[in-house]
Order: C-alpha cells, then sequence, then structure tokens
C-alpha cells in the first residue's frame, strides 16, 4: 500500500475502518482480493511475482498492511519481498504483537517498510526506519511512504477528508472511495523531498497515482463491525488501450 487512512476504535459500531490505496508498476503480475489456496483463512490480494501481499485480513480477526518507506539512495537490490511480512502475520497464529517482534531483529535485510498490524487484542505500528514496536491508541491516523502521520499534502488532505466521513452518522463506502480516487496535485512547494528528482515527486504526490508506468493499482475500503464481521470492498484499476483506466470492484464478508 502507499496510502492508509485508519479510523481505530472510534465509533461503537465499526471498530476499524481501513481506506487504502495500492500504487505499484502496472507490469508487476497481481491477483485481484480473494480467499487463498494455501491458506484458506486469508483474504486479500496477491503479489504473483514474491506470493506476498500488501493488505489483507484473516477469519481470525487479524489485520496488516504495509507501505513502502521511500528511500531510493537506500535501496537493495537483493533484499527479500516486503509482501512476506505481511502474509507471515495473516498466517501464523501467534500474536501480532510477537509476530512483529520476530520481525524487529531482521527489519535492516528489507528495504524501508512501515507495518500496520492487529487482531483481537491490540493493533501496532512498526518501520524498519523508525524505533520500536508501537501500540496504536484508539484514534485516526494516516500513513503514506515515510513515517506514520508524517504530514504529506496527500495525508493531510486525505486525513481531512477521511475525518469528515467518519463524524458521519453513517459509513459511506463509496464516499471513502471518492476520497482515494483524489487525484489533486499539490503545489511544487509542498512537496516532499525523498531523492525521486521533482517529476516524479509530483506524479506520486496525490491521494490516487496516475503515470505511463506506474500508478494506483487498488482501493480498497475495510470496515470491522462492532459484531465481529468484516466488509471488505477491493476496487482494481487496470490501464486500457485508450489510456483510461478499466475498473472493477469485488466485495466480500468474513
Amino acid at each position: 500500500m502507499c496510502l492508509i487512512l485508519m479510523a481505530y476504535e472510534m465509533k461503537p459500531e465499526y471498530p476499524l475502518i481501513v481506506a487504502a490505496n495500492r500504487d505499484e508498476f502496472y507490469r508487476r503480475p497481481t491477483r485481484a482480493a480473494h480467499y487463498w489456496e494455501d491458506a484458506p483463512h486469508l483474504l486479500g490480494g496477491r503479489d504473483l511475482q514474491s506470493r506476498g501481499t500488501w493488505m489483507g485480513i484473516s477469519q481470525t480477526g487479524r489485520f496488516a498492511a504495509l507501505t513502502n518507506y521511500r528511500d531510493p539512495a537506500n535501496v537493495k537490490p537483493d533484499a527479500p519481498s516486503r509482501g512476506e511480512l505481511v502474509k507471515g502475520l495473516l498466517v501464523h497464529d501467534r500474536p501480532v504483537a510477537e509476530g512483529l517482534r520476530r520481525i524487529q531483529p531482521e527489519g535492516e535485510r528489507y528495504n524501508g517498510f512501515n507495518l500496520i498490524a492487529g487482531d483481537e487484542r491490540r493493533f501496532y505500528y512498526y518501520s524498519n526506519r523508525g524505533n520500536d514496536i508501537e501500540p496504536l491508541f484508539p484514534g485516526i491516523y494516516g500513513l503514506s511512504n515515510h513515517l506514520l502521520d508524517t504530514p504529506w499534502p496527500k495525508v493531510e488532505r486525505s486525513l481531512f477528508r477521511f475525518r469528515e466521513e467518519i463524524r458521519k452518522k453513517a459509513i459511506d463506502v463509496e464516499s471513502l472511495f471518492e476520497i482515494l480516487g483524489d487525484r489533486t496535485q499539490p503545489p511544487d512547494e509542498l512537496l516532499p523531498e525523498t531523492g525521486m528528482g521533482l517529476e516524479w515527486e509530483r506524479i506520486l504526490s496525490p491521494a490516487f497515482i496516475v503515470s505511463q508506468t506506474y500508478g494506483t493499482r487498488s482501493s480498497t475500503v475495510i470496515l470491522k463491525k462492532e459484531s465481529g464481521r468484516w466488509d471488505f470492498h477491493e476496487r482494481t484499476f487496470i490501464p486500457d488501450r485508450e489510456g483510461g483506466l478499466a475498473e472493477e470492484t469485488r466485495s466480500f464478508v468474513l
């Protein structure tokens, strides 16, 4: 994922609300959200190149999601896939906090990443570019390709609109998809300087990214209800021959 908006224990009827975008090169093979054949209790998309995932939920009440930490000067070409970290947190039955503690000593083997993960006990944030594993408290959070709640323009703009939606009595899934689909381009003076160069900083700055080779591949809205039921909605985007994006939406209930 490259943008995660999360409301944790902010509405009694929805203990968890997540709206997130996954940005990736169009050429990277991907399968849309499904129940995995080799892990039938896991629901999420799958990276067919490395066999991991960027975000998923499980029938045991787990959630995990990952964003890359943008640091082009320190990319390790032979680093293991970060998607394996999300997969491991969802597949194993150990507490999520223990799973993160197992990842922590190995964190430097990977390129930069952020993880948000939780189970019925607690939710946590961990980055191998940050410090310790941080327990999350009830609140609204935004995460892109830097540390949690770093005020990049896409995060600030998306969080403002997300908070407005969370304040409403009813949660509207389409309104959350609209926030994720925002292509607003911030002014150059507000762009972060991550070493990508100005042209790419501009391309990567909206919530929803479009370019010739790289862009938002999917948007996902997840609602965990007070009853324990999960509603999972995914909208995928595929470039067509006319230069547009074909859309497909699928929904699941756990």
